[in-house]
């Protein structure tokens, strides 16, 4: 794969209606590396995730892709360079795994191109590589949710992107199956080249898998670069409200927060009613 198209906002603001989400927010997206959205609910990490997507149309500033504003972009342009996976997709029911798949192909069909041989390839090697070929022809609704959210990824892949957006890919799902899905989606990045940009809310997976990280408070960036540099116990306070410990990670050496509640406070911080 070729490098990574560039992907950087300037002074964007995403409004829904009246109401003020993201605000003047300029960010770089390094090219070819995996970078983290944390921040509290509410904060605009998925408002953002749309706006660079194209779904969502700035009410000031722009998206750039490779230079460009995106909304000079035609739809077909955007969509055979940049790949979404929204938090918790439907799919219609009785809709096969390959089925979903193939969906990823649509930005490459017209009038005069059907399905192609390169549509076919690009398919079987997205479900290659998440290893869904036996279950291809399995109903999607049949699957376990790690398997699900496989079936989505395999869909991006098969648009064949150099970037891909994912919001929140591991909501829903238990603690082996997020290790499964994070892996992938590293083995992407490392193996392919691809930028990959997610929203996650568990932050020590956000520092074990980012190599870019951006904390968003109130729709701003609050602090952005590699996790050792964003994840301290202040701004974890500044960001979540938060009051935790930050440690080295024993198994990756990136940081670990250990956050500090009621049980976990020394027992003399609170009085006895």
């Amino acid at each position: 794969m070729s490098i990574s198209p560039a992907l950087t906002t300037h002074d964007l603001t995403l409004a829904y209606e009246n109401t003020v989400i993201v605000q003047d927010l300029t960010l770089a997206i390094p090219s070819g590396q995996i970078t983290v959205l944390v921040g509290a609910n509410g904060c605009g990490k998925s408002t953002l995730l749309r706006g660079l997507a194209r779904l969502l149309k700035p009410t000031r500033g722009a998206v750039y892709l490779d230079g460009k504003s995106i909304l000079q972009r035609s739809t077909k342009s955007v969509a055979q360079q940049l790949g979404l996976l929204p938090q918790s997709p439907v799919a219609p029911e009785g809709l096969t795994v390959k089925d979903l798949v193939a969906q990823g192909r649509y930005p490459y069909q017209n009038w005069m191109q059907q399905w192609s041989s390169q549509d076919e390839k690009y398919v079987r090697q997205a479900l290659e590589t998440t290893d869904l070929v036996e279950l291809s022809d399995r109903p999607l609704d049949t699957l376990s949710g790690g398997q699900r959210q496989r079936a989505w990824i395999a869909m991006a892949l098969a648009q064949n992107t150099e970037i891909l957006l994912l919001d929140e890919p591991t909501t829903f799902l238990d603690l082996a199956h997020q290790i499964d899905v994070l892996d992938l989606l590293y083995e992407l990045n490392q193996r392919q080249g691809r930028t990959i940009v997610m929203v996650l809310h568990d932050l020590n997976h956000a520092c074990r898998y980012a190599d870019y990280l951006v904390a968003i408070k109130q729709g701003r960036i609050f602090a952005a670069g590699e996790p050792k540099a964003v994840i301290t116990e202040d701004t974890m306070q500044a960001v979540f409200g938060l009051n935790c410990r930050i440690y080295s990670d024993p198994i990756t050496g990136t940081p670990m927060c250990i956050p500090i509640g009621a049980k976990s406070a020394p027992k003399d911080t609170y009085s006895t009613l």
